[in-house]
């Protein structure tokens, strides 16, 4: 009984031991080694791409590059260089290969794929809306290049999308911005970045909500200013909301637009009947001491 169990085991490893050496002896096999001509060299990088192993595919092509740079196959190399890092999604490396490649070989058959894909992996590198958007602003950058030369293809409108898509990203940022300006209190400030977000991104739903912030903050400012300012600040509010229905006639926020200017052309009345009440008084007093 021992021995049978000790046959089993014997085997299992043996079998184990097989399998090893057999996987080591294919990886060799795809491994690039010293004297390798280019071609065999680009061969082996090339099964290491179309298996999957981008990182290990991504070296092969920069040893390829290294030997092969001005042929041929050293432009298919440096275009699947950029390739590896895009499907092994190293972004940053990827959009700097595919960039090299549109500027070495700008007449390739393959550039208008690289330019997308150096868009495209800068679009991947954009991060959410409160952080650091360098990245979203180079995207953009580079789509509006790519739509520049390749405007009507499918890939063009691919690219209008993504910039719609980022540019509400942007907005977002500014928005935000002036909302926490708003809750400090510090009402310039905020009008400051409402005004940005309308100029720089009109077409988006946060320059709607931006004009309604602005009637908004106009009034609390209003409320909260020394009596010979709130008219004036009044006034702006309402001059906010012209602007919300010259742009926005049947906004999504066109409710809240209309609650807030009725705040404000209400104060307004209030400013003006008082204003009445006292140049009467003052009238009143003038004609008795005559």
């Amino acid at each position: 009984m021992m021995m049978k169990k000790m046959v089993t085991i014997s085997s299992r490893f043996l079998l184990a031991a097989v399998v090893l050496v057999a996987a080591i002896s294919c990886k060799n096999e795809n491994l690039i080694r010293r004297g390798d001509d280019l071609e065999t060299a680009f061969d082996k990088s090339m099964r290491l791409f179309e298996n999957g192993k981008y990182r290990d595919a991504a070296e092969g092509f920069e040893t390829v590059l290294e030997i092969g740079r001005g042929t041929d196959i050293g432009q298919q190399a440096q275009y699947y260089l950029a390739e590896s890092y895009f499907k092994d999604k190293r972004y940053l490396l990827s959009a700097s290969e595919f960039e090299r490649y549109v500027s070495l070989f700008p007449r390739s058959d393959k550039r208008k794929d690289a330019q997308f894909k150096e868009a495209f992996s800068y679009y991947k590198l954009s991060p959410r809306y409160k952080l650091d958007q360098k990245y979203t602003r180079k995207a953009i950058e580079k789509f509006r290049l790519f739509n520049s030369r390749y405007s009507g293809t499918p890939e063009a409108d691919k690219a209008a999308n993504y910039i719609s898509e980022m540019r509400e990203k942007l907005a977002r940022k500014l928005y935000n911005a002036a909302q926490l300006y708003m809750v400090t209190d510090s009402y310039q400030a905020a009008l400051t970045y409402y005004d940005l977000t309308i100029d720089k991104y009109p077409e988006t739903i946060w320059a709607q909500r931006s004009l309604v912030g602005k009637i908004n903050a106009y009034n609390i400012y209003a409320g909260r200013s020394v009596q010979s300012k709130k008219q004036e600040r009044y006034q702006k509010a309402v001059d906010a909301y012209e602007k919300f229905i010259q742009l926005f006639p049947n906004g999504e926020y066109r409710s809240k637009a209309d609650e807030y200017v009725d705040k404000a052309r209400a104060a307004l009345a209030k400013i003006s009947n008082s204003d009445s009440q006292a140049k009467n008084s003052t009238a009143s007093v003038d004609s008795s001491s005559e």
